[in-house]
């Protein structure tokens, strides 16, 4: 157990995202400056992705867990930390950087962010929560700092070569959407909204948002905030080539450039919806599926699902960031 006069920190790192040794000197500079004592350093593997190492740390007593890593690292350490109000900080590392993007963070600035991970503050947000009910009727609980989705979104997960995602970045997505645009299935499922009547859709995805930047400046929910405790949902159903078309118009720039300014934004309206195209908020859902479907969570695959209830937790996690950001 660390003194009770000292301030700990744990670092819960990917070994294959991160230069070790680099990320070693900087901490240990950082931790000796600040007067914190002698850092944890646990290490995600195969078969625990960050959730062991976080609860590791958290049962040490540690007063802050550093995530470096990509995106899976960041999802697992949020998962394990989430309402136990030790704050969590982010060093980018990957091809997504999810979270960070929406928190506005520095994406190439390691010494930059570990400086903020000592001398930063704190800021409440919000985390997602979904239970996953499986073929076989069994059911388990993960979390979710940005996005969950099924449909093409999920299957675009699915269809994302790995070493080429490590050579060419986000990139390699195109390639992986170019082959799930292909698949004709449709999601046809049962849905509940808060205590709303039940619904029944055919669509192509649905994706559930605690947030809503990607990278390429893709705005993908324009009204979506970590902070908000909300859950964005975005339903999507083109029924042509040009329905595609106008799905990537308005997401890729009307989104993603015009509403990002306030000249834009009093250009395009306050309308989101079309029929292509829909989104609302709720803070909780129930979704019963007519087959078994994929879902993806903060960019990575969770095998199939037959029926999901999701929900928010407002100001669950409490995320380090940068001084001026406070």
């Amino acid at each position: 157990m660390p003194d009770a006069s000292t301030r700990v920190a744990a670092v819960v790192y990917n070994p294959v995202k991160v230069d070790l040794d680099v990320l070693r000197r900087a901490v240990h500079q950082e931790a000796e400056a600040a007067g914190w004592g002698e850092t944890l350093w646990l290490s995600t593997s195969e078969e625990d992705v960050g959730q062991g190492a976080t609860r590791e740390a958290l049962d040490a007593g540690v007063d802050l867990i550093v995530a470096a890593g990509g995106d899976g690292t960041v999802r697992a350490v949020a998962e394990a930390a989430r309402g136990t109000g030790t704050p969590v900080a982010l060093l980018p590392s990957g091809t997504g950087n999810l979270l960070a993007r929406n928190l506005d963070l520095t994406l190439d600035d390691m010494p930059g962010s570990v400086t903020a991970a000592f001398q930063g503050v704190d800021r409440p947000i919000d985390i997602g929560v979904v239970d996953v009910e499986r073929e076989d009727g069994s059911r388990d609980r993960h979390a979710f700092v940005v996005m969950a989705g099924m449909g093409l979104d999920a299957k675009m997960i699915e269809h994302t070569d790995e070493d080429l995602k490590a050579k060419a970045g986000w990139a390699a997505y195109v390639q992986a959407m170019a082959r799930s645009l292909r698949d004709a299935d449709e999601l046809h499922v049962r849905y509940q909204v808060d205590d709303g009547r039940q619904r029944r859709s055919t669509v192509n995805t649905l994706i559930l948002g605690n947030c809503g930047s990607l990278p390429a400046n893709i705005l993908l929910m324009p009204d979506a905030a970590v902070d908000d405790g909300l859950l964005d949902l975005m339903v999507m159903r083109p029924r042509s080539v040009w329905g595609w078309v106008r799905v990537w118009t308005k997401v890729a720039w009307t989104n993603g450039v015009l509403r990002r300014t306030k000249a834009g934004q009093a250009l395009v309206g306050e309308r989101r919806d079309d029929d292509d195209l829909r989104y609302e908020t709720a803070r909780r859902l129930v979704a019963r599926l007519s087959r078994p479907e994929q879902i993806e969570l903060d960019g990575d695959g969770f095998g199939e699902a037959v029926a999901i209830r999701a929900w928010i937790e407002p100001g669950a996690l409490t995320v380090r960031v940068p001084a001026q950001q406070g």
